[in-house]
């Protein structure tokens, strides 16, 4: 007969307890975001979602995705309510480049001790960044890891899954010279770039709290990802939309190219925007190079829009009237032999 105490899985290090209070607390955040397609959501082993009915021949369109080490910037300012937002955002807008709607999301967190305070303030990111995008959160998986992660930090992954009309399916085949490209500012530096802002912020050592044109360099940094879905699909129920870029980790320089057939190229004016102050900041205390810059951060667009010449003015206003600022950034032209696929001037 043995004498040792017995152990169980809070002894371990692994909350059963914890796990079941955040899911109590997150279904009220998660119903804000049902669409009627959603049959059965969170509390189930699997999510049941109809295909919406206006669609004659839907094509499922998936993507996924992380936040990146801007999550070492959370833990560093203790603020957990805007990566949720960055985690939605990096997939929807993904999705979006080829026509989709957005129609369901799931996320993963993963911690080594779960803390249901900031757990919740991080689903409830998630379940924000799901009605910027109209689409459902409806589950998700919680592991709590001892040993995996340092105390206090967690990590973030998630997909979402939309739906397209085969027929408006946007893969860039019809974009030809003389079309537009238009440029849709960004929120920041979004989920990109944050390996090297990190190593400026050693090299600058600021205050963080700090005043930043008007408020602090950490909401700057921490300021998440604009979510591009309700205005362009909106914009594109007027406007034929040849192609669409997400702007992320490569920039411009790497992005836009990705949605252009081979033999034609963007040509981009530099001064077409301004860059915003955060970039400046960036490029000036890191000592950045403008081309290094172009590569990894977004510079203040964080979406790429190329449409016919005459359609142009009209996407503009339909973008406008949906909230986001628009620039006029571009062109198409023909490509020579040997030529990059994106030009800066």
């Amino acid at each position: 007969m043995t004498s040792k105490k017995p152990i169980t899985y809070r002894d371990a290090g692994v909350d059963i307890d914890a796990g079941d209070a955040l899911v109590e607390a997150i279904k009220p955040f998660a119903k804000k975001t049902l669409r009627p397609e959603i049959l059965a959501g969170i509390g189930g082993f699997g999510a049941l979602v109809r295909v919406p009915k206006k669609y004659r021949e839907p094509v499922l369109v998936s993507g996924t995705d992380g936040v990146g080490t801007k999550l070492k910037l959370a833990f560093q300012l203790e603020r957990h309510d805007t990566v949720g937002v960055d985690l939605v955002a990096m997939s929807v807008n993904d999705i979006l480049t080829q026509g989709a709607e957005p129609l369901f999301f799931l996320d993963y967190f993963a911690c080594g001790k779960l803390e249901v305070p900031v757990a919740t303030e991080v689903v409830k990111g998630i379940a924000r960044g799901c009605e910027l995008a109209g689409c459902a959160l409806i589950g998700g998986e919680t592991a709590e890891m001892p040993g995996m992660y340092a105390e206090g930090e967690y990590d973030l992954a998630g997909f979402a899954v939309g739906v397209v009309e085969k027929r408006k399916i946007i893969d860039g085949h019809g974009i030809a010279p003389g079309d537009a490209v238009l440029g849709l500012a960004s929120s920041g530096a979004h989920s990109n770039g944050y390996s090297l802002v990190r190593s400026i912020l050693e090299r600058a050592k600021p205050d963080l709290r700090a005043d930043f044109h008007g408020r602090s360099l950490g909401d700057a940094l921490l300021e998440p990802t604009r979510i591009y879905v309700k205005p362009v699909l909106e914009m594109m129920k007027r406007v034929r939309v040849k192609g669409l870029a997400h702007i992320t980790g490569g920039g411009l320089v790497e992005n836009l190219p990705r949605v252009l057939p081979e033999k034609l190229k963007g040509v981009i004016a530099r001064s077409a925007w301004k860059v915003p102050p955060l970039f400046q900041w960036l490029q000036r205390e890191g000592g950045v190079a403008d081309e290094e810059m172009l590569r990894v951060f977004n510079c203040g667009i964080g979406m790429a829009v190329v449409v016919g010449a005459k359609d142009a003015d009209s996407a503009v206003r339909a973008l406008t009237r949906g909230g986001e600022t628009v620039f006029r950034i571009g062109r198409i032209e023909r490509r020579k032999p040997g030529e990059p696929q994106l030009q800066l001037v």
